[in-house]
């Protein structure tokens, strides 16, 4: 497989490894562009023994998925070049055990969703600690995760499917009124403000 240069790799001169060397067995793939997270989150994981191979795009998640099937994957829903969920789907392809969390700054019910349909075991939004990813990679197969700390509030909630709907309509202030059967200038209202504390 060839090696290609990521924004961290461009800063420091070094080529990025695209395959997996040593324990194969703890074989992690993170794919995020976030430089900066996707640096700190690769040490962290690298000193808990995992052996990590980090990219920055759904290309070369995809292309590290195919030639070397991880056993475990932390993979960022929203990339430069697409989406997250593509990864997932070659690393189901590729390897149908492997254990995915996705994570994104984006956070709401319908993308949970999709991203548990697609074959991630858990969910977490950004930024998530290292620890947490930890927890989410290594779940002993409860059917449930333990509840978080701190939960998102009923109005977070409610914001979250607001918006989820008002993209589901592209944007359209009328008709996600319609649909949500609420006064357009409520909504208007609603969308015109910051996002309720979680």
């Amino acid at each position: 497989m060839d090696t290609v240069k990521t924004t961290d790799e461009l800063l420091s001169g070094d080529a990025v490894k695209l395959t997996f060397t040593g324990d194969v067995t703890r074989s992690l793939l993170i794919v995020d562009d976030d430089a900066p997270f996707r640096l700190r989150l690769a040490r962290a994981m690298e000193k808990r023994g995992f052996n990590v191979v980090a990219v920055d795009s759904v290309q070369l998640g995809v292309e590290v998925a195919q030639e070397s099937a991880p056993a475990f994957a932390v993979v960022d829903l929203r990339l430069g070049d697409g989406n997250g969920l593509d990864v997932v789907s070659a690393l189901r392809d590729a390897r149908p055990d492997a254990r995915v969390v996705m994570l994104t700054g984006y956070g709401n019910i319908a993308t949970a969703v999709a991203a548990v349909k697609a074959g991630a075991v858990d969910y977490l939004p950004k930024p998530a600690d290292a620890d947490a990813v930890e927890s989410a990679l290594l779940a002993d197969g409860r059917p449930l995760p333990q509840p978080p700390e701190n939960p998102m509030s009923a109005d977070r909630v409610r914001w979250e499917h607001i918006q989820r709907v008002f993209e589901q309509c592209d944007r359209n202030v009328s008709e996600t009124a319609r649909r949500l059967k609420m006064h357009r200038r409520t909504l208007q209202r609603i969308l015109n403000k910051h996002a309720p504390r979680a």
